[in-house]
């Protein structure tokens, strides 16, 4: 749509040149077709080698940004995206059709399926389960009774999705008015699965705010545990029951993951990493080392801890 239509929905003030608009994304990622935005600070560096076609911007940062960007000047950068993210929101409607198919797929009646679905060769889908549009589907999956697979979802080959599991549902994002409101950003991107992911009960991955959630290839998930918006775990990744992963944290190869852990978003985790059961992780590990407690820190450094408190503990306790 034109630059124009959305300014004047976001009540964006604009009379320049005006140019087709086909999406949002972050500053890096952004085409001159796009809409991007800047509200914090520790993105200042991307603003002069940012392509987008228009940012939503103080006035006091306009400057930096290239002359082939337009400058969208407002004090409320991150409440006019959450405006403007509707406008291209996907249009849910209930009508289904019928998917194609390989060979050997072995589908129960019970599954309801969305528009223009793929399957490859050998999917076997149980009762109950939901498989919206343009979900695509590759060979020797299984998934079981009640896995909701929302639009637009990528599925690889050999992998497991127990029951209950929701792939594709919406980050949770809200912007805040100066009065307290919160208004919804709406989740334009989706998820990616990638080869023999195997998925445990009732997890939840979201998608992505704009670009890509992505699991990838020989990940192993137990149940309860929740991926945010455009997380991106890496490949052989194992984690245990009741985990939790906030949204835009990238995490390297091999990571392990004990249950009830959690990390905040944002945050870049090397290859190799392991954190113990009940471990928060604060900001950003370096690959190759285990980690434990909160905030989270070197295993041996969280054993010494321990042991130093317990000893102040004793102390007290004799005298």
């Amino acid at each position: 749509m034109k630059l124009t239509h959305i300014c004047q929905e976001i009540d964006v003030p604009f009379d320049g040149q005006d140019i087709e608009i086909d999406g949002l994304h972050t500053l890096s990622e952004a085409t001159p077709s796009q809409i991007s935005f800047f509200n914090d600070k520790k993105y200042r560096d991307q603003l002069s080698s940012t392509k987008a076609g228009a940012v939503l911007i103080e006035e006091q940062y306009a400057s930096l940004l290239p002359e082939t960007t337009v400058a969208l000047i407002t004090d409320e950068a991150y409440l006019k995206l959450a405006l403007a993210s509707k406008l291209f929101a996907y249009k849910i409607v209930t009508k289904g059709g019928h998917p194609a198919m390989g060979e050997g797929c072995d589908i129960d009646k019970r599954v309801r399926f969305g528009k223009e679905v793929t399957l490859g060769d050998n999917v076997t889908i149980m009762a109950g389960a939901y498989i919206g549009d343009h979900v695509t589907i590759r060979s020797n999956t299984l998934i079981y009774p009640n896995v909701t697979l929302y639009h637009h979802t990528q599925i690889g080959s050999d992998c497991i999705f127990h029951a209950g599991v929701v792939i594709g549902s919406d980050g949770y994002g809200f912007a805040h008015t100066k009065t307290g409101e919160h208004v919804k950003i709406y989740q334009n991107g989706n998820t990616v699965i990638e080869d023999d992911v195997e998925i445990g009960a009732n997890t939840t991955i979201d998608r992505a705010v704009f670009g890509t959630t992505y699991v990838r290839r020989g990940t192993k998930l137990d149940n309860l545990i929740q991926i945010g918006h455009n997380c991106d775990i890496g490949a052989y990744s194992l984690m245990a029951g009741q985990a939790g992963v906030a949204g835009s944290t990238k995490i390297g190869r091999n990571f392990v993951m004990g249950g009830q852990s959690a990390t905040a978003g944002h945050l870049d985790i090397g290859d190799f990493v392991t954190v113990a059961g009940r471990s928060g992780i604060t900001k950003s590990l370096k690959g190759g080392k285990t980690y434990a407690g909160f905030p989270a820190i070197e295993h041996m450094d969280w054993l010494r801890l321990q042991a130093k408190i317990s000893s102040l503990v004793k102390k007290r306790k004799r005298s």
